[in-house]
């Protein structure tokens, strides 16, 4: 097999559904030719290990560590997946204390043991402000962390395809912005159905408004969705995303989604959100938003809920000021 990369890729919370499904589809889609697994679960770890070493992969170098510096030395990327697992009746918003903790922690870590790490991927909840954080304590530049946020474009296009019973692939320009939670903004604008544009179908016999406000409730209720069916939190769709998102990064094929990326700018302040953007091997990098009068009033809550959410850790003395920001990472 071929791959992208001889770099060191790391995976952190390899032990858990989405870490090692990630692990096994990293190695299928050909990311890496050197994979570090990492999860201070030892015993999970080693399971996760000895099936992918047992799978008989050609041409490729698995290895497996409990030590995070171990686990981070040398790493050029990074996918974390390490925080607390959403359980069914919890929000994103619910892990936030814990999950802002492990989140600090890693940044710190990669300051100093991988300070040359070119991208890291954040995922674990709610990812717009671990990924915030991670950015903060770790020095890097905002180019260099991105978080998951197009699963929740991936579950419009979802639902949209079932509601007209469609293909996917006839499904195109699917958006949501700002937070990847309960107040994320759902775009219409930008969508397609078969060609046409599914603002000019929402409120006729094919889309009714109450049908539009149900699938946009079922989006973002998509997590909980899938914790009802499955007695779990998603592991397979944020897998395969993030993995797609690191390949972009890597110099692989580009990603076509909306990325959780850090904003500062005269509409947005010191955030990390999901933003139209391009993805290569010089980063990330932030596109305007085009959308309508009603969309921008969605996406401003949704980044005012964002905000509210960054500055209850100020408040709380979990992290400082943002006027002293620049005193830990000179990029912000």
């Amino acid at each position: 097999m071929e791959y992208i990369t001889s770099e060191k890729l790391t995976i952190i919370g390899a032990a858990g559904m989405i870490g090692s499904n990630m692990a096994q589809s990293a190695i299928l889609m050909g990311l890496s030719s050197n994979i570090c697994l990492y999860d201070p679960y030892a015993k999970g770890l080693e399971g996760v290990a000895e099936e992918l070493l047992q799978c008989g992969f050609n041409g490729i170098n698995i290895t497996y560590t409990s030590d995070i510096k171990e686990a981070l030395k040398g790493s050029k990327y990074i996918i974390n997946s390490g925080g607390a697992a959403r359980k069914e009746g919890m929000t994103r918003e619910d892990l936030l204390k814990g999950n802002a903790e492990i989140a600090i922690r890693f940044g710190k870590d990669v300051r100093e043991y991988c300070p040359d790490v070119k991208h890291i991927v954040v995922i674990f909840n709610p990812a717009d402000i671990t990924g915030l954080l991670v950015l903060l304590f770790s020095g890097l530049k905002p180019s260099q962390i991105t978080t998951l946020a197009a699963l929740d474009s991936t579950r419009l296009r979802n639902e949209l395809s079932k509601h007209f019973d469609i293909s996917p692939d006839k499904v195109e320009n699917c958006r949501t912005y700002g937070g990847h939670g309960e107040q994320m903004a759902v775009f219409s604008s930008t969508a397609k159905i078969n060609g046409k544009s599914l603002n000019e179908l929402i409120g006729t016999s094919s889309l009714s408004i109450k049908q539009w406000e149900d699938i946009k409730q079922r989006v973002i209720q998509g997590g909980k969705q899938i914790i009802e069916l499955r007695g779990r939190s998603s592991f397979q769709s944020p897998s395969i995303l993030s993995l797609e998102m690191m390949r972009a990064a890597m110099g692989g094929k580009s990603f076509n989604w909306p990325v959780g990326t850090y904003v500062s700018d005269n509409e947005f302040d010191h955030i990390m959100m999901a933003m139209e953007t391009t993805l290569d091997k010089t980063g990330v990098h932030n596109k305007e938003i085009k959308g309508t009068a009603e969309e921008y009033k969605l996406l401003n809550q949704s980044y005012k809920h964002l905000c509210d959410l960054r500055d209850g850790l100020i408040e709380s003395g979990v992290i400082p000021p943002i006027n002293e920001w620049k005193n830990i990472n000179n990029y912000l």
